[in-house]
Parts: C-alpha cells; structure tokens; sequence
C-alpha cells in the first residue's frame, strides 16, 4: 500500500524497512513543498510505493517495503506546477548483470532527471518506467555511469580521465540539465513553454513536463538542436555546458577497461557483459592473448582480460553459442578458441585447429547450435580464396569444410531465420586486413548463401555492383540482409531470396564497416574511414518518424560523433538499448589501436542478446524476456 507522509519519527522501529532520505533542488536551490513518489517499476509494470512532501529546505523522508528486483525511482513535482518534473533512480535488483543496489539518501535534480531519461529511454513511457530483464536494470545501472543520485552530480565515468574534458558529453550532460532548469519555479514560464515545444517529436504530441522532454531528446537527438541550445545559454544553473549546438542529442560514455585495446568485434551475452576480441597488445602491433570482458557499466568482469585457450590476435569474430560459451576466432593462431559463460578457457592451449583453420574471422552460431566460421584464406599454409568451417552441435572433432560458391576471403557471417548462413566476400587481393594497406578503387565483393544442408544454395552467390569490399553484414527481423559496402560508401540490402532490393548511399564518406539491426528494425552502421555511427530506416517504418522510408537516415548526415569515438570496426546492441562501438584504429597514418569501447547510451531499440540469430526485441509477457530461437520458420521464398 502506498504511504503518504509529511512526516516520520526519528526512530526506525525494530524491522521495519529503513527511510529514503532525500533533497530535491532545481536549478541549484531546495524544491520546497513538492511532492515525491518513490515508485517500482518491473515487467508487470509501475507501482507507487510511498509519498512524501518536501519542507523548505527541500528534503524529505518516506519509508516503504522496496522490491528486490526490478527498478526504484522517484520523481518530484512543485505543488501547483505540472511542467517541472523531475526523477532519480534509486536502486536496481539482480535481474541483470550487475548486484542489487539500493540508495538510503538520494539528492533529486536536473542532473539526475536527464540521466534517468536517457539511460533508462527505451524503458519510460506515460505511465513510467518498467521493462524486461536484465536490460531494464541494466539500465538503471548504467544512469548511475551519468550522475549520482546521492549527491545529484554528474557520475563517476561521465567526470572521469576517459571522458569529462576528453569528450563532450559531460557539456551535453549540462546543457540538458540546463534545459529542464528552464521549467524551476520562479523561471520564465515562456522559457520553459518554449522548450517543451522545442522537444516535441514529428507530428508528435507537446510533453506536458520536462521528464517527458528529455525522454523525447533521447528517443529524437536532431530535435531543434540549434535553438535549444540557443534557450539553454540563458540560464547557467549546471556547468560545465556546450560552447556549441550539438548535431545531435546524444550521451556518449567512453571505457577503458585493462588491455581492451584494437578491440575487433563484441558479442553481448544473456547478462548484458560486453564480450570483445583484440587485435594487438596495447601500444605495439603484437598479437593481443586476451579476450576482453566489460559488465553492463563497462568495468572488467569475469578476471577479465582473460588468456588462454590458443588466443593470439582475436580480429572481427566472436560468437555465444546456446550454452552461453563464447567462441573466438584466434586469427594469427590459426584456430578457434572457446570460453566458458564465467570466463574460463574450454578449448586447448593452441585452440581447434579442426578443419584447417587460416586465419578465421566471422563466426555466428546457428539454431541447432552449429558453430560457423569464416575461414578467411582457407588453405593451410597458403593464401587460398578460403572456406567456411562447421562444427555441428559445436563439436570441432566432427568439422565440416564448405567451399566454392563464390567464397573469395570470407570475412563476416551471420545466419538468417531459415537456418542459412550468409557469408560476405572481402575479394581482398593479398593485403593483411591488420597492416595499413585498405583497398582503394573498385574492389567488388560478393555474398555467398550456404543452407542449413552446409551446402550453397541455388542463388549462390549473391552478386551485384554496389558490393565493394563488403564487410560486417547482418540480418533483420524479416530476413533482410543489409551488407556494407566500404569502399563505395553505401548500403546494400539483400531480400531473403537472394536478390538485391536496394542500394543506400551514404551521404558522408564513411567507409562503412560492420552493421547491426535493432528491436524496430533499424540499421546500425559503424564508420571506419570516418568515426561514426549512422543510423538507416529498416523495413519497419513505423520506428521511424513520419515521412521517412526504408533506407532514409535517421542520424546527421556525417553520423553521431564524439571524440570518444575512433576508427570503428564493430557496432553491437544490448537489452537496454545502449549502442556499444569497437574502437579499432585511434589512428589510420602511422596504424595505432583504437582504446577501449564507445557506448551511445539509450539511443536504440533493445535487443536480445545473445543475437539468436535474428535481432528480437525483449518480451515484457511470457516466462522469459528472450527465448532462443530453436528452430528455422517456414521454408524461404523462392529464389
């Protein structure tokens, strides 16, 4: 039963649950009078715990049962005032990664309004935040990363040595704070006016307070970016703040967790740790002998980094297979290496070499838990066109070989609804994909379709004049195959018949490297040439804001960038809906390793992870947020 209270005795009595403590403040001076809700949010949905009413210090006491799952947050409201609200997270539960966690004394600002916003985006809607697990705690715990809610300033990674001054999202981070200041009593109430029309999406509807403006910037990071921040200059209640209009309305955080340095590809696990190969020992070219694990706030986990198990140079692949064993293609070991779910070494101290391994990149991990591998050059001790390499059910000792088809330095793979592996051929013409040589000019490229009967389909391969130098393909929820094409700076979509649908060109010169598609469908495009990520329209419009089509581009047209954000090779999703980026190069002239990861916090659909194969938004209903797809759907279309 909710609580409302004005007041409490000092004294806790004897087991009972302990008071949340708080102040709220906007623009820097005590909330007076406000009413504070301590609510639940979980995925059955919100539940109101407990009130309570500030004094004129701004502070307040509730006490309240606190669920041990799902997510604890408050939000505060002036009396009288409807456009001011403002919110903190106050705990999470286990359901994700990350131990429980739970506040005793909470400081409720704009600092802390906008971190919840946006961390928490693709879980807030009218009525107010829940979701599925783990991403919605994940969630949670990833606002503490933006502002702390017991003392209402900014976090202890957007403030640290990786980001503060070394990017610009502590200065969006203010400037949005800033924004929602805008609406504090006693302001301009047309300032404030202004900046809720301001924030209203596309043939969207005015949000009635400053939660729902932030969470329509987080959802619509091009919204009025030149005059907000024109409305954002007349008041300096939060710094540091932007010198500048921003492109774009979007959090960027930068990790650094110990040795993730050149990192080549991530996979995201049932828990939401970031799994990511390596190319290179940091500040040197030498094969790197780790694997790399980051939990869902970017600190090590798991002993990470972790060696052994015939790792030496992990480059574009790595894959979870049922079991929740992540496999990792060893390129310069010519093998395969295999860790358990806790981080622990599964395969041999040279790794499999089933199947003549050369060079490995792509892997992906098909319904029936087959595990495929892109085997890049093929033949053992030569630089062959390459193959791709099977261990059903996972098993190396029983290794199947595919060849011919077209497959021409196999570089990414992924497997589609129907159980069929689609492979991109790089065509790469003797260079080392980890030396300084890229291709230039026309390179062409093809795709190779090989069915779940490990043999190439009838459409095989897939070819066409705009795949140039095709890389990091995937597939969406419809089984569309969208693939990169890096040196002609486009898009190409592949429909589930094998023919060409379409062609997007970019309209900045990227390079574009690897793609990812989110829970509505959206494509994810990682820049190389260019640091960026971009984002298209899938073939799901509806995600997209009206008039836009498939293929239309959602982000600026030279991509969302950041200084944190270096040479990409990888984009990957998670279940919160954060974009995580492998920062693969820093440097193109002399080659240097790219630091660390890249996360845009909040800005996409969530997905389930592991990818299973196909990109599936979590559930909110049935026994699980995300059950593994077991089983191909019907029979393909006809090619």
């Amino acid at each position: 039963m909710a609580l409302t209270l004005t007041a409490l005795p000092a004294a806790t009595p004897p087991g009972t649950p302990a008071p949340l403590q708080g102040t709220v403040t906007s623009a820097g001076k005590p909330l007076s009078d406000a009413t504070v809700t301590l609510f639940t949010g979980d995925r059955q949905g919100v539940r109101q715990l407990g009130r309570a009413t500030t004094d004129v210090h701004g502070s307040f006491r509730l006490r309240s049962d606190r669920p041990a799952g799902s997510v604890l947050y408050v939000e505060a409201t002036p009396s009288g005032d409807r456009s001011l609200r403002l919110r903190s997270v106050v705990g999470f539960g286990p359901g994700g990664g990350l131990p429980q966690r739970s506040e005793s004394a909470v400081t409720v600002n704009e600092f802390t309004t906008v971190a919840t916003g946006y961390a928490l985006a693709q879980f807030t809607d009218p009525q107010g935040i829940s979701g599925p697990s783990p991403g919605l705690e994940n969630a949670a715990a990833t606002s503490y990363n933006l502002a702390d809610p017991a003392t209402g300033k900014p976090g202890e990674v957007v403030s640290d040595q990786n980001n503060g001054s070394k990017n610009d999202t502590l200065a969006t981070l203010g400037t949005l704070a800033n924004l929602v200041s805008l609406c504090a009593p006693g302001a301009d109430t047309e300032r404030c006016r202004s900046m809720l029309r301001l924030a209203t999406p596309p043939h969207g509807s005015t949000p009635a307070d400053t939660a729902q403006a932030v969470s329509h910037l987080a959802h619509n990071p091009r919204l009025a970016t030149g005059k907000l921040y024109a409305l954002a200059r007349q008041t300096h209640a939060y710094s540091p703040a932007l010198t500048a209009a921003p492109t774009a309305w979007v959090l960027v955080l930068h990790y650094t967790a110990p040795q993730v340095y050149a990192p080549g590809r991530m996979a995201v696990d049932a828990k939401g740790n970031v799994w990511a190969s390596n190319n290179w020992i940091p500040g040197t070219r030498k094969p790197s002998p780790y694997v790399t694990v980051q939990d869902p706030v970017g600190a090590p986990t798991l002993n990470s980094p972790i060696s052994g198990g015939g790792m030496k140079a992990g480059a574009w692949g790595i894959a979870i297979d049922h079991q929740g064993s992540v496999w990792v293609p060893s390129y310069a070991g010519a093998a395969m290496s295999k860790y358990s779910s806790a981080g622990e070494p599964l395969s041999p101290a040279t790794g499999f070499k089933n199947g003549d391994l050369n060079h490995p990149q792509g892997t992906a991990v098909d319904q029936k838990g087959n595990v495929w591998t892109a085997n890049f050059y093929g033949l053992k001790g030569n630089r062959g066109k390459g193959n791709v390499i099977v261990y059903p059910h996972g098993d190396p000792s029983k290794a199947i070989t595919v060849t011919g088809s077209g497959l021409d330095h196999p570089f990414s793979l992924q497997i589609d609804g129907y159980g069929r592996a689609w492979v991109s051929n790089a065509r790469f013409n003797g260079a080392e994909l980890m030396d300084t040589r890229v291709p230039t000019g026309h390179v062409g490229g093809s795709v190779t379709v090989i069915g779940p009967d490990f043999k190439p389909t009838s459409f095989s391969p897939v070819k066409d004049a705009s795949l140039d130098w095709p890389l990091g393909l995937a597939v969406d929820s419809r089984n569309n195959v969208w693939v990169p094409d890096f040196v002609s700076n486009s898009v190409t979509r592949i429909g589930p018949d094998g023919k060409v649908a379409a062609v997007y060109k970019l309209p900045t010169a990227i390079a574009p490297w690897s793609i990812a598609i989110d829970g509505s469908d959206r494509v994810w495009v990682a820049g190389f040439g260019a640091p960026s990520v971009s984002v298209l329209c899938g073939v799901d419009t509806r995600a997209c804001p009206p008039g836009s089509s498939t293929g239309s581009v959602l982000s600026p047209p030279d991509g969302y960038r950041s200084k944190s954000i270096q040479h990409l090779t990888a984009v990957q999703l998670d279940q919160s809906g954060n974009v995580w980026l492998a920062n693969n190069w820093s440097r193109l002239v002399p080659p240097t390793g790219g630091i660390g990861l890249a996360e845009l916090v909040g800005a996409a659909t969530p997905v389930c992870t592991p990818l299973q194969p196909l990109p599936a938004r979590p559930a909110a209903t049935g026994p699980t947020a995300c059950s593994p797809q077991t089983s191909a759907q019907p029979p393909p279309p006809p090619a």
